[in-house]
């Protein structure tokens, strides 16, 4: 008996140009309407495998090109062993867990859809109402194609400084028969902690000719001993000594690039925040972030008998000060 061409579109009844919400709309709508547990009709059966048949195809890239192409003129390109064709091969499908008395068995697709598309992976479709999961399982010589490798994905340990400036790191992977690689990855400057860079290509090698998946690194970026990191923005305490901030001064402050002079005001209170433009991490679209230094005022201790009696004297003018007075 000849192989009937399947004009999938027309099943579903889409354009086809459908996009894939259309063709999903489309399928859920028939997959209720023709589901052998709610219609009883005698050609639902049939009707339901078609339209399964046709969108797993046609949410399927590569299947809906390869049918696009081959088109009503499919025998042809079948029998002279084209791209797209594939002689002899197929895979049965068996629904399982279909909810309802007896559960229906619904188990292979058209000849023509393995006539075409030979061996078939997962089952691309959404379900409809009451419908059960789809597993494959080769039967004949299928066809075999080009299989995309594993993605892999390792950690690599950064210090506060290293994620500022961007460094290097040189990685050791283990090939399929157990052999080294030796990769050396740039890390780009400002990343952050818990970001994965992708390596394209870096991962498992594919099967059958197919491409490698990619390597991703996930950045671990250890605590500083006083920088804390809040976004692209660097926070930072600076001890000031009481006489600093009373009168002023000008000190030096750290940063992530350098150090730099601050000026501290006369009369600086204790846990004013000073910022400093610029001087933060690096930002992805260019530019830095800022730095924000907290005063931290540093009493005298093991004070002199002069240094004693000035304090007193200073207590003696001020003593009408009352600090506490919005607590009273």
């Amino acid at each position: 008996m000849p192989v009937e061409y399947k004009d999938y579109y027309k099943i579903l009844g889409v354009a086809k140009n459908a996009k894939p919400e259309e063709i999903k709309k489309a399928y859920r709508r028939l997959a209720r309407q023709y589901h052998p547990d709610l219609n009883k009709g005698t050609d639902a059966e049939r009707r339901f495998k078609e339209i399964n048949e046709a969108q797993e195809v046609l949410l399927d890239p590569e299947k809906r090109a390869r049918y696009d192409q081959l088109g009503p003129d499919w025998e042809r390109y079948a029998r002279s062993g084209a791209p797209g064709g594939a002689s002899g091969g197929g895979s049965q499908w068996i629904f399982t867990g279909t909810p309802g008395a007896g559960g229906q068995d619904f188990s292979q697709f058209s000849d023509f859809f393995r006539t075409v598309f030979g061996d078939v992976g997962g089952f691309g479709g959404t379900p409809g109402a009451g419908m059960g999961q789809a597993r494959g399982r080769p039967n004949g010589r299928a066809r075999a194609y080009a299989q995309q490798g594993e993605d892999l994905e390792s950690e690599v340990d950064l210090t506060l400084p290293e994620a500022y400036r961007g460094t290097e790191r040189s990685l050791e992977i283990r090939r399929e028969d157990g052999s080294p690689r030796q990769l050396n990855v740039k890390i780009p400057a400002g990343v952050r902690d818990g970001q994965r860079i992708r390596l394209a290509g870096q991962g498992a090698p594919g099967a059958r000719g197919g491409p490698a998946g990619d390597l991703y690194l996930r950045v671990r970026v250890h605590p500083h001993p006083f920088f804390r990191r809040d976004g692209d923005d660097v926070q930072v305490d600076l001890p000031v000594a009481l006489h600093e901030a009373m009168l002023g001064a000008e000190v030096t402050v750290p940063t992530l690039k350098g150090r730099v002079s601050l000026k501290i005001p006369p009369e600086t209170q204790n846990g004013r925040v000073i910022r400093l433009a610029g001087q933060g991490m690096p930002r992805s679209g260019g530019g830095h972030g800022d730095m924000y230094v907290s005063v931290k005022v540093v009493l005298p201790q093991k004070l002199s008998s002069e240094e004693r009696d000035a304090i007193q004297k200073l207590a003696a003018k001020r003593a009408d000060e009352n600090v506490r007075s919005h607590l009273l």
